[in-house]
């Protein structure tokens, strides 16, 4: 192995300035920046229907003394939070404006917010599912579309997926025990 280290700092300086030139990355790797800005913006809304429903099925479970759901419940509202405002800073980043008008979340989610009105909570948890199953493959159908086209924002929605996996997976153990 080398002991030194030479960079060409003008190659590197210049590389950059072509790089800034150039535009977003989505832009200069064909893909439409503003199809990818509206697609994020969807998932935000997902996202964010998504820390509703699971901040009231947080509540519930608290309600009925279900101590393990109560808690997967408010992590998981906590994870999509920070989903929906990581996406949106990648909108931003974009050049794209993050779309949080409450009037056109639901519309633009991939999830609904519909809680079950049975009494019992199984039905509750088998929607979460439902939904999280849903989210899942949407986020995977993303990221295909991405590739390699916009690295950055591929890896962000496989991080944003693989948290949704690990939920629903959860989930599915509590349903099933």
């Amino acid at each position: 192995m080398s002991e030194s280290l030479a960079l060409d700092v003008d190659r590197i300086r210049r590389e950059a300035r072509q790089t800034m030139a150039a535009g977003p990355v989505a832009d200069r790797h064909g893909l439409d920046t503003e199809r990818v800005i509206s697609v994020l913006n969807d998932v935000v809304a997902t996202e964010v229907v998504g820390w509703l429903r699971s901040t009231r099925h947080a509540l519930a479970a608290r309600g009925q003394d279900l101590d393990r759901v109560n808690r997967l419940y408010e992590e998981h509202a906590d994870q999509e939070m920070r989903h929906a405002v990581a996406v949106a800073e990648r909108i931003a980043q974009l050049g794209g404006r993050p779309h949080f008008d409450p009037a056109t979340l639901a519309q633009r989610a991939h999830t609904d917010y519909g809680v079950p009105d049975a009494a019992e909570f199984r039905a509750t948890m088998e929607q979460s599912l439902l939904a999280g199953r849903i989210a899942v493959s949407t986020y995977q159908e993303i990221a295909r579309w991405l590739g390699d086209r916009d690295p950055d924002t591929r890896r962000l929605i496989e991080a944003v997926l693989a948290d949704e996996e690990g939920t629903a997976d959860a989930l599915a153990v509590l349903l099933a025990g």
